[in-house]
């Protein structure tokens, strides 16, 4: 089994923690992670079986969560602000996608295989649509366009999304956390408790921090629509998406597999809005085809 490395690196006026498994002689798979996730939310057993089949896997966290940089001095406008446009978010899917940039010049690897989840979707389009020379391929899993067309959430799952986060003591967390994906998650044997309580308690003790999630809200919120540019676009692409996934519609991912030319769609039955550890064998075997 590979081991991963710990490490931070300065790109973008912020400092960006990460982790290594493998060989940097390898071909890079760089794993972009979802809105308030840490790094740490990318399975283990996924980081570890794609290093093992001879990939260079680096996983992150991005600005405002988990070891990176907070940005606690920006301003931390309402989701309700800037879904009315009565106020600009702290900063912009494409300043994320920028810190993308960053990582991968600082780690010296001039192209790479992206993978990205949910948010990690949008930060891995908007750097493909600007530095599409940096990348061998896309990896897009239970993402969207960023049209309001498509990919929509239930009304349900709104005012969690919204809803008003204050700290929480650590059992606090981990209970919200499994409430979260009980509405949000994998459905019937893909809905895994234990899994969920285990992430949860790490993630808290990694960092805890309820202003950074509202900062990055604030910018998937005011996210461009990509419908046509993704039209233009020739990496190959590989879209995973959860057929019972009610935050991130799979009409999302549907929509981005017929506007990217040679887009390739897989559809998973009972997943929701996670990355079930039943499922990681399939994501393994999925992401080492489009990388090889």
């Amino acid at each position: 089994m590979t081991a991963p490395t710990l490490d931070r690196i300065e790109t973008n006026g912020i400092f960006l923690a990460y982790e290594t498994f493998g060989s940097p002689t390898d071909p890079a798979v760089v794993l972009v992670m979802g809105l308030g996730t840490q790094m740490i939310a990318w399975p283990d057993a996924l980081c570890t079986a794609l290093a093992d089949a001879g990939r260079f896997v680096v996983r992150y966290d991005n600005r405002d969560v988990g070891l990176s940089t907070h940005l606690d001095d920006a301003p931390t406008p309402s989701p309700q602000q800037v879904l009315l446009r009565r106020a600009r978010p702290a900063y912009f899917i494409e300043d994320m996608a920028e810190d993308l940039l960053g990582l991968l010049d600082g780690l010296g690897i001039a192209k790479a295989h992206i993978v990205g989840a949910s948010m990690g979707g949008f930060i891995t389009q908007a750097f493909v649509l600007a530095h599409p020379e940096r990348v061998l391929s896309q990896t897009l899993i239970m993402t969207s366009t960023g049209s309001r067309a498509v990919g929509q959430a239930q009304m349900k799952i709104a005012p969690r999304l919204l809803k008003k986060r204050g700290r929480m003591t650590r059992d606090e967390a981990i209970e919200a956390a499994v409430e979260t994906f009980r509405t949000i998650g994998s459905r019937g044997e893909l809905f895994d408790e234990e899994h969920l309580r285990d992430l949860a308690g790490r993630s808290y003790d990694r960092n805890h921090d309820a202003r950074g999630y509202v900062r990055q809200l604030g910018a998937c919120i005011a996210q461009r629509n990509r419908t046509r540019p993704l039209t233009s676009v020739k990496v190959p692409t590989l879209v995973m998406h959860g057929l019972h996934d009610p935050l991130v519609n799979v009409s999302g991912g549907m929509s981005l597999a017929r506007l990217i030319r040679g887009a390739r769609f897989v559809g998973f039955s009972g997943m929701g809005h996670d990355l079930p550890p039943t499922l990681v064998p399939d994501f393994t075997r999925e992401i080492l085809q489009i990388t090889r």
